[in-house]
């Protein structure tokens, strides 16, 4: 059978951090192990180019940059145009992050291919009413939905959802297998840590709001930020007024063999997210699934997609947010029997593997490619 041409359009790939972008590439990188020809539009994102050069190089599928500009109406201008003749030469169409969902459907007017959006959280969620409808009508053209979370699902109205399935977010079972542990590079007992953008959304700020209860049951708890710095000056101020600043460091982006070998050295991954003003919320979680795969349990916030990266009591605990003596609890439980939920995390993130995960991917390919 002639291998199907298979074009992902994101808004965020890696080298540089963030979900939407993992997700992308172990996305492309397991379909085309299953023998689809893949190719990617992703938008540059920093002015270092050299870096995403040195990184796309290495791959064995084809990786288009959207050019950095200071003007961004050029980069879209650029984006739609590469998406159109991309859209000519493609089977079927993946289009995952807000921006890749108006641009497909902006596309689908001119070219006819079918498109499946993969839809994470913040997309339909968003507070301001003409972005909230301008995505519901992108969905609307697409041929199919898949949601990372049961959470987002219900994000949708209700006619859409009937087109949709949840696929969870995945991992390679290999992410975590060589890092050495060395628990003497982080300091602290417990110690806490969070990878994430140092922002609202990844609740940073709300696990440091709660240090100083937690610091009474436990006085050498140290709680370690690692992601991009975007919020951490006003965090680091709130840390010093609070009188706990001493109990945080941020560590900035690591390098992955880094990150691996900070997570191995943690006790807890803590993640309490919430939804902003603007309706930017947490999917899922890939970071979650990451600790998890080296045996670490993870505390995440109720309310939002994590409750479907967590399995209450066995993972770790899910918590409401601003409630400091519930974490307490929390944190309390995993120290308590740490060895059933270290080992419970990481079978739990085994049965997400890509290799099953790209299955269920597969399956909604196939079913397009044989539909009327």
């Amino acid at each position: 059978m002639k291998p199907k041409h298979i074009l992902i359009i994101t808004s965020e790939f890696p080298p540089l951090p963030g979900g939407i972008g993992t997700h992308a590439y172990q996305l492309s990188k397991y379909l085309s192990l299953k023998g689809y020809i893949i190719r990617v539009i992703a938008d540059q994102r920093s002015w270092h180019v050299m870096e995403e050069q040195e990184f796309d190089a290495q791959l064995a599928f084809e990786v288009i940059r959207v050019p950095l500009r200071k003007l961004r109406g050029i980069m879209y201008v650029q984006r739609l145009q590469l998406l159109l003749q991309s859209m000519s030469w493609a089977d079927v169409v993946l289009a995952s992050g807000k921006f890749s969902l108006w641009s497909v459907a902006l596309g689908s007017k001119f070219v006819k291919c079918p498109a499946v959006a993969v839809v994470h959280g913040t997309e339909v969620n968003f507070r301001n009413s003409f972005l909230r409808t301008s995505i519901q009508k992108s969905l609307d053209q697409m041929a199919y939905i898949i949601a990372v979370s049961n959470f987002t699902k219900g994000l949708l109205p209700e006619y859409l959802q009937q087109r949709t399935s949840v696929v969870p977010n995945g991992i390679e079972a290999s992410w975590g297998g060589d890092v050495l542990g060395n628990s003497e590079i982080l300091k602290g007992s417990p110690k806490l840590i969070t990878v994430g953008h140092v922002s609202e959304r990844k609740g940073q700020l709300q696990v440091i709001k709660a240090l100083p209860r937690l610091l009474k049951r436990y006085p050498e708890l140290h709680y370690h930020c690692v992601g991009l710095a975007t919020e951490q000056a006003s965090f680091q101020r709130e840390a010093e007024a609070l009188g706990v600043g001493e109990h945080v460091s941020f560590h900035g982006r690591l390098s992955e063999k880094a990150l691996k070998s900070f997570l191995k050295a943690s006790d807890v991954f803590v993640m309490l997210s919430g939804i902003t003003e603007s309706g930017d919320v947490e999917g899922f979680g890939i970071a979650i699934l990451e600790a998890n795969i080296l045996g670490i349990p993870a505390i995440g916030s109720e309310g939002c997609g994590i409750s479907d990266a967590i399995v209450q009591g066995q993972t770790g605990e899910l918590v409401p947010l601003g409630d400091a003596e519930t974490l307490l609890e929390a944190l309390e439980c995993i120290l308590e029997a740490y060895p059933r939920y270290s080992n419970s995390a990481k079978l739990w993130a085994l049965e997400h593997e890509w290799e099953v995960i790209v299955e269920r991917y597969v399956e909604v390919i196939e079913d397009l490619s044989v539909s009327p």
